[in-house]
């Protein structure tokens, strides 16, 4: 195999697992990373009651946020309550600016039901590696113009609607990116050892 070949089979290499949808185990199995989305969910979608943290594990808006935005898992911050695209027109209803019903997979949890667990509008039929997944979960989003209230999605059955800023749902946190990625500069060394060592046994063989 000459040095051109090679080349050309790491890139292939490099693009077919940048492209591919995955989830993939972190933190020991405490969450689970969509390569696609660049997300890392929680493997426990009811975190904050299995943890000991809520009684119920159902909070406000306002404290939904909170509670995810102030999580320490496995010694990493930086959670947050995932977010929807307030103009989704992929939504069953998407009328006068607001995007609702089934099949809204602009928003991360839509995306999580439909595009990566492979879920049908009105059913929950595959929770993947997830566990303790609950009925209805706060987003971060609120939707303009109206305000008092903000975006939740149904897990049970992939429904997206708006809920008082008072009302007591279930909060799933996510964080952005790949808690468990190797560092930049170490990854990029290890590539680069791979693919210098793949050239040396090209060579020795021409």
């Amino acid at each position: 195999m000459g040095f051109k070949s090679i080349t050309i089979a790491a890139s292939i290499l490099a693009f077919s697992t940048s492209t591919c949808a995955a989830l993939l185990e972190r933190l020991g199995g405490l969450a689970y990373y969509d390569d696609v989305a660049d997300l890392t969910w929680l493997a426990d979608a009811n975190y904050a009651y299995t943890s000991g943290y809520h009684p119920t594990g159902r909070f406000s808006w306002a404290n939904a946020n909170s509670w995810a935005a102030g999580l320490d898992v496995a010694g990493v911050t930086g959670w947050r309550v995932a977010d929807t695209l307030v103009l989704d027109s992929g939504c069953d209803n998407f009328t006068s600016g607001e995007s609702t019903g089934y099949n809204c997979t602009g928003s991360e949890m839509g995306n999580l039901f439909y595009n990566v667990l492979g879920n049908t509008a009105g059913s929950l039929t595959n929770v993947g590696p997830f566990s303790n997944i609950m009925p209805w979960y706060w987003t971060a989003t609120e939707p303009e113009p109206r305000r008092g209230w903000a975006w939740i999605f149904g897990m049970q059955n992939g429904t997206q609607w708006g809920a008082d800023y008072d009302d007591q749902l279930y909060s799933w946190a996510l964080h952005d990116g790949d808690v468990g990625a190797v560092p930049l500069p170490a990854a990029v060394w290890l590539f680069g050892s791979g693919l210098i060592g793949l050239i040396g046994v090209a060579r020795r063989k021409v």
